[in-house]
């Protein structure tokens, strides 16, 4: 779930803190997935194929290696009490088994490790949630910017979220700057996560028919959750018995318990692959060792371009219009703006 309706009002209240990109703007930067959401991903687009999550893995990684992009995979650790009901529903809601009282690592989760580590980047698992500790990888400078489609990301503390960042070619991504947004919003980091829990959060209950324009209209004036509610209407917005909100505060702002992390990036093992996902998983060979050709390809030419430049001592000279990208979805507001004033000019 992430934060409820975050993400809409910040298109409407702190629009410049959204910007459209596209995956070749991220070439050279270390990004953090959170592994949960990729995986749940591929097994919901296909439930009825037990080898999805690790095929879309596996494709997924190469693309992202073939454009240059350093990929952290993330994976969750045993989740805060706080968070038991919403996995439990969700699992219930999927047809899942929920791992809440597990702390091992699930069969699934280790045939995921094996397939990266045979590729080659590095795995990093959370003592909690993958979000915090994505986040904490970009505060401490290990990473450029997290890439997940919960909203988390930033009262986590994660200065850069990317939403739609996968490996299709006409995806565009949506990029989310804290910074910006704090800036716009006139808030701290800590008024920012009180007002992500007055949206509803998956840690704590939230405060009935609070919307989101009103609770930022409410932190803004008051500044905290205590202020707020001493100075709402308890007939028309209840507050929940019990209600846990300093736990959830404290979720979003402590910082992660673990060591900070070494990471490097390896070869892909190529014959290890094949031996994974062919000879113990079944997936044809011809598929897997076709697409590791086209990567190995891609990387020798793009080594090969580099190499033709740096001897001819020069480098590309970037177009204007590359220096302030149109994205797709620009360019058709572009197009029918100009439309627009050429039939004004008409009449």
């Amino acid at each position: 779930m992430g934060i409820i309706k975050l993400a809409d009002l910040i298109r409407t209240e702190a629009p410049g803190a959204v910007s459209r990109k596209e995956i070749g703007d991220y070439s050279g930067k270390v990004i953090a997935l959170d592994t949960s959401i990729v995986v749940n991903q591929f097994r919901a687009a296909v439930p009825s194929l037990q080898l999805s999550p690790l095929l879309g893995l596996f494709f997924r990684t190469l693309t992202f290696l073939e454009h240059d992009i350093k990929p952290v995979f993330v994976f969750d650790g045993k989740p805060p009490v706080q968070k038991r009901a919403v996995l439990e529903k969700r699992a219930q809601n999927a047809g899942w088994n929920s791992s809440y009282h597990s702390n091992t690592v699930s069969n699934k989760t280790q045939e995921l490790l094996r397939l990266l580590e045979l590729m080659g980047v590095p795995c990093i698992r959370a003592s909690a949630d993958g979000e915090a500790l994505c986040a904490h990888l970009v505060r401490c400078g290990l990473a450029d910017a997290v890439a997940s489609e919960d909203m988390d990301t930033l009262p986590f503390g994660g200065t850069t979220l990317l939403r739609q960042l996968n490996a299709k070619r006409d995806s565009e991504v949506t990029e989310y700057s804290l910074p910006k947004l704090l800036e716009t919003l006139q808030l701290t980091q800590k008024e920012f996560v009180d007002l992500c829990i007055l949206l509803g959060c998956d840690y704590c209950d939230k405060i009935p028919g609070l919307g989101p324009s009103r609770a930022l209209k409410l932190i803004q004036k008051h500044r905290c959750i205590e202020k707020v509610v001493h100075n709402i209407n308890r007939k028309t917005h209840p507050v929940p018995l019990g209600w846990q909100y300093p736990a959830a505060r404290r979720l979003f702002l402590d910082e992660p318990q673990t060591q900070t992390p070494s990471l490097s990036w390896k070869d892909l093992n190529e014959e290890g692959i094949v031996q994974f996902l062919c000879f113990e998983k079944h997936v044809k060979e011809e598929r897997v060792r076709k697409r590791m050709e086209n990567f190995r390809q891609t990387l020798t030419k793009r080594r090969r371009e580099r190499e033709a430049d740096e001897k001819a001592g020069r480098t590309r000279q970037l177009r204007l219009d590359e220096c302030f990208r149109v994205t797709r979805r620009r360019a058709s507001e572009d197009a029918m703006g100009s439309s627009s004033r050429k039939r004004a000019k008409t009449k």
